[in-house]
């Protein structure tokens, strides 16, 4: 059991840290098809996902997070296996608890369970039925995650406010603490027309625990819109969770990252989302990212897709939370080129500046 709850843990000076990413994470290691993108991971191979789950508990995360990102009705449809839809559910929370539990035990510090919901793609602002189905989608989901012991809920990636809106009203109803994260596309807007800052500041008024950002964006294009949801929301806890890939004032968001270096002749006409490898940010960035996030008093800062075990541990490390995987941080004193250790061969040494 946790020393306290989540909304407790919020009030401490320490900001917690939550590893997202799982998607792009689990298709990395061949588990998941991209373009699709089911968590099916938890019924077909559920040793994976627990695997997963654990590494990013060990690299510093507060929050065991359930897979079940695109989990939901309208993506079970689209591969024709609605009927696995709750187990679906269930199983993967139960996953997140058994890692939760054995972290506990093993790192000797709080967890929390997080229920996880996401971006429709069936939502239409024009539309009242596809709110009506929305809606329905996220309660199934949220009231499988709450009868699973979820301590809180992550609405994430987010698109649309009015969706958002929906999100948190279901949240709330199953009296859940929660994440609502919104995602900004290029154009710096919702999709609505709403600003990431003034959706931030509705949903803070009406009753999300916390609110901010994920995905899309990566480290370096996510700070003005993070700086914007800060200053809108003022004391009211902030999430920051940036995509790993390394975005540009001219391409802000990773749909349509180029990479001059390809040499390959690519099945779409676009890098993402199976083709990003040469874009990820390396962990010094999401570290700094980190850095920057805490200095503006956001209480949960992680990382979303593209980021690996290694980008969340540096993080950590960033903000002085030294994981159990630090262990295994890099040590370049012992590196047969570039190390400094006097027991290294000197003949070897000499050849690091003509490597």
């Amino acid at each position: 059991m946790n020393t306290q709850t989540f909304v407790e843990r919020l009030t401490q000076p320490e900001p917690l840290v939550l590893s997202g990413g799982y998607l792009f994470e689990v298709e990395r290691r061949g588990y998941l098809t991209a373009g699709e993108f089911v968590p099916k991971v938890a019924l077909e191979h559920p040793e994976v996902l627990l695997q997963v789950t654990k590494d990013f508990l060990r690299a510093g995360s507060d929050i065991a997070l359930a897979f079940t990102y695109n989990g939901h009705r309208e993506k079970m449809r689209i591969v024709g296996e609605e009927h696995l839809l709750e187990p679906l559910n269930r199983e993967a929370m139960r996953i997140a608890q058994r890692a939760a539990a054995e972290a506990r035990e093993e790192l000797g510090r709080d967890v929390f369970v997080a229920g996880n919901i996401s971006n429709s793609n069936i939502f239409d602002p024009n539309d009242e039925s596809s709110k009506d189905a929305v809606r329905a989608m996220y309660r199934e989901m949220i009231g499988w995650a709450k009868e699973e012991g979820a301590d809180l809920i992550l609405a994430e990636t987010m698109y649309f406010y009015e969706e958002a809106k929906i999100a948190l009203e279901e949240i709330n109803a199953a009296g859940l603490p929660s994440i609502v994260n919104v995602a900004v596309f290029a154009t710096g807007e919702l999709r609505d027309g709403v600003s990431p800052a003034q959706a931030a500041k509705q949903l803070a008024a009406d009753g999300a625990t916390v609110v901010g950002t994920n995905c899309f964006q990566g480290p370096n294009t996510i700070r003005p819109i993070l700086k914007d949801i800060v200053d809108a929301v003022g004391d009211h806890p902030v999430c920051a969770m940036p995509s790993a890939y390394r975005t540009t004032e001219e391409h802000n968001t990773i749909f349509n990252l180029p990479d001059t270096g390809n040499t390959a002749q690519l099945p779409g006409d676009r890098t993402f989302p199976d083709a990003l490898e040469a874009q990820n940010s390396n962990r010094y960035e999401t570290a700094e990212f980190g850095e920057y996030a805490h200095s503006l008093g956001a209480k949960v800062i992680g990382l979303c897709c593209g980021a690996g075990v290694i980008h969340h541990r540096a993080l950590s490390e960033r903000l002085d939370k030294p994981a159990y995987l630090s262990r295994y941080s890099p040590d370049m004193s012992k590196h047969f080129l570039y190390g400094t250790d006097s027991s290294l061969s000197k003949t070897t040494t000499s050849f690091g500046s003509t490597a």
